[in-house]
């Protein structure tokens, strides 16, 4: 799901990037594209096990953890991250129907960038009850204007690439919703846009 990069690279391409940007400023030329430090850098894969909530959709040939936009239907229709090691025993809450079997689920697991493999027997959304997490925005308003907020919602889906889940704007932020971020998107998006404009938001979170 998630296109990655070595560590060397990683390092490569932000050293590149930076240089480039200084290149450009020294010479007075034009500045780096919107969206460049997103689109050169990869979040490196949790070490640890992670928790992630969605749907899960079983159509018979994948079973995928569904972390963006569902449409709801009989089958439902998503798309997300493969998973390894699912099984459905003593899952009774499930919905079967058209060949395919469903429902909403918390799953911890271990990533690899691409599949989430399952550490742990998963808990219905209905029984589940997650822990808060802490207010990005420290209740403070963004600094994101209108025509900040139409050029980073028009930049970041390309930049990300497969791993964008989604975006929305409030109170002078735009909230970016990524598959996994371990920080390096978050600092990627203040450089691309300046801070205080961007929240990055990781689907998968790290269990401490």
């Amino acid at each position: 799901m998630m296109h990655r990069r070595s560590a060397a690279l990683v390092l490569t391409g932000a050293a590149l990037l930076l240089t480039s940007c200084a290149a450009t400023a020294d010479a007075g030329g034009d500045a780096a594209p919107p969206g460049a430090a997103l689109a050169a850098l990869t979040p490196e894969n949790p070490t640890g096990e992670v928790i992630a909530q969605g749907m899960v959709l079983d159509n018979g040939a994948t079973i995928e953890l569904c972390l963006g936009a569902v449409a709801e239907s009989a089958p439902p229709q998503c798309s997300g991250i493969p998973l390894a090691g699912w099984s459905w025993d003593g899952l009774d809450d499930a919905v079967s129907s058209g060949g395919a079997t469903w429902n909403t689920y918390a799953v911890y697991g271990a990533f690899d960038g691409d599949t989430l493999t399952v550490t742990r027997t998963p808990i219905p959304l209905a029984l589940f009850d997650p822990i808060a997490a802490a207010d990005p925005t420290n209740g403070k308003r963004g600094a994101a204007s209108r025509v900040d907020v139409t050029s980073i919602q028009s930049t970041v889906p390309d930049a990300i690439g497969d791993a964008f889940l989604g975006a929305s704007e409030q109170d002078g932020w735009v909230f970016v919703d990524v598959v996994w971020d371990d920080g390096t998107w978050q600092r990627a998006a203040d450089q691309d846009f300046g801070a205080g404009k961007v929240i990055i938001r990781s689907a998968l979170r790290e269990i401490s």
